[in-house]
């Protein structure tokens, strides 16, 4: 009886042990669907004998399990949102990391010059071309309403030709495929996606489309059980030459995806 109560006990600590070594992640999902996070995050677990596990969420999602405390990093893509998440304290500090830009997917059938991305927007509207949203809280999501906003039209959730799917990106782009519909994605993701035999950028290299990556070291007021300092060496990390390298050398299909721009 006393040796089955002492390999209990050791396998409680073993695990505990074990989980000591783990920081979190909430992450948007385009670093998790071009393979970025992974690569990244096998050269710090190498250097630094600490292991990441990396929740591939939207932008709105991934803010919540930070707030739960659930989380010890947060590398998401909506400014504001980010801002609204340190200043009512939930986070210790925060960084711009990198970037890349949104592009507005279409048909290929769509032969018009794109001049601004108000008047395409306008465009869809008045002429009721099947749009493809996320409607997740994303920060792709978070963005596409800025845009519906910035053209002065109302978000257009009620309306026949605007299909709300709640989905991740990749899945948003294949439905987006198979309807021959517009959708707004992150030009990593876009490049990384197989399935576009349908669709082709019908909007891209504008103001409105940047797309600013942030990490921000998450609050341990809000979980004390946060292992603050491991995912401290992590951002330390992150944030160096040796991360910037890695970032800006990585590809898909030949292209670069994201551009380290720390700050």
């Amino acid at each position: 009886m006393i040796r089955v109560l002492l390999i209990f006990i050791l396998i409680f600590l073993v695990k505990n042990a074990l989980a000591d070594k783990y920081i979190t992640i909430a992450s948007t999902t385009s670093t998790h669907d071009t393979g970025l996070l992974e690569y990244i995050n096998k050269e710090f677990e190498n250097k630094y004998n600490i292991k990441v596990r990396a929740l591939s969420l939207g932008t709105g999602q991934a803010i919540k399990v930070a707030m739960d405390g659930n989380v010890e990093i947060l590398l998401v893509h909506h400014k504001k949102s980010e801002l609204e998440f340190m200043e009512n304290g939930y986070g210790i500090l925060r960084h711009d990391l990198m970037y890349n830009d949104f592009v507005l997917i279409g048909p290929k059938n769509d032969k018009k010059k794109c001049s601004s991305i108000e008047n395409k927007m306008i465009e869809i509207k008045q002429s009721e071309l099947l749009f493809i949203s996320r409607g997740d809280e994303s920060g792709t999501h978070k963005k596409e309403k800025e845009l519906w906003e910035l053209s002065n039209i109302n978000i257009p959730v009620q309306e026949n030709w605007y299909l709300s799917v709640g989905q991740g990106m990749g899945s948003t782009l294949l439905i987006a495929n198979q309807k021959k519909a517009y959708t707004l994605s992150d030009r990593s993701t876009w490049i990384a996606f197989n399935e576009k035999e349908n669709l082709k950028i019908v909007c891209e290299n504008l103001p409105p489309l940047f797309n600013q990556y942030g990490i921000i070291l998450v609050s341990n007021k809000i979980n004390n059980n946060l292992k603050i300092e491991k995912a401290e060496i992590y951002i330390n990390w992150i944030t160096s030459e040796e991360a910037k390298k890695l970032i800006n050398n990585y590809k898909v299909n030949g292209k670069q995806l994201f551009f380290f721009n720390y700050n």
